[in-house]
């Protein structure tokens, strides 16, 4: 294995131990030093590879970014909208209602709360995910976007309250949100 390997493969390991450590001690309590030693390199090593624990983040948002391309190419993908709008609900409820997705997301948006300049780097995202739901919904409305993001909202609430109630969304819970959708898709007055 190359330098440069052994220091991607490093990078890899540190990105996944910060992971770990949020999902373990919540973003607060993950310190520089929790991390280190759940990657199995010294402090100063990690130090090497991020300055800080918002570079580390923003690490995180741009491996996010990559994670929502596939879900705005389902967006994309259909030729009719609704069928889009169908496969990007199950596929994207099914993401948000991953525990280890759900406990991240919540940690993040806490912190987002707390830190304006770490909600601006995970909001460039859901930004993308949001213009390419409004466009999938067909809605010639100034208010497209906030439609889009009610819809987000919506599927990312339902798989919260199903990852809080230890479950998974239900067949009740898949139906009305399509349905949901099927109106939303439709053009508003």
């Amino acid at each position: 294995m190359s330098r440069m390997e052994k220091a991607g493969f490093r990078k890899q390991k540190i990105i996944e131990a910060t992971v770990v450590c949020i999902l373990e001690k919540g973003y607060h309590q993950a310190g520089m030093r929790d991390i280190a030693e759940a990657a199995g390199v010294s402090l100063g090593n990690l130090y090497n590879h991020f300055p800080g624990k918002q570079a580390i983040l923003m690490e995180l948002a741009a491996i996010e970014g990559a994670e929502l391309e596939p879900f705005i190419a389902l967006l994309d993908a259909a030729k009719r909208p609704q069928d889009s709008l169908s496969a990007f609900a199950n596929a994207y409820l099914d993401y948000m209602a991953a525990p280890e997705n759900a406990l991240l997301t919540l940690e993040l948006t806490a912190e987002s709360f707390r830190e304006p300049q770490i909600a601006a780097i995970f909001q460039a995202n859901r930004s993308r995910l949001i213009a390419a739901l409004g466009s999938t919904l067909g809605l010639e409305t100034p208010n497209r976007d906030l439609y889009a993001e009610m819809v987000l909202d919506l599927i990312e609430g339902t798989a919260l309250r199903a990852v809080a109630e230890r479950r998974r969304p239900d067949a009740a819970a898949r139906k009305a949100l399509h349905q949901m959708l099927a109106g939303a898709a439709k053009r508003p007055a």
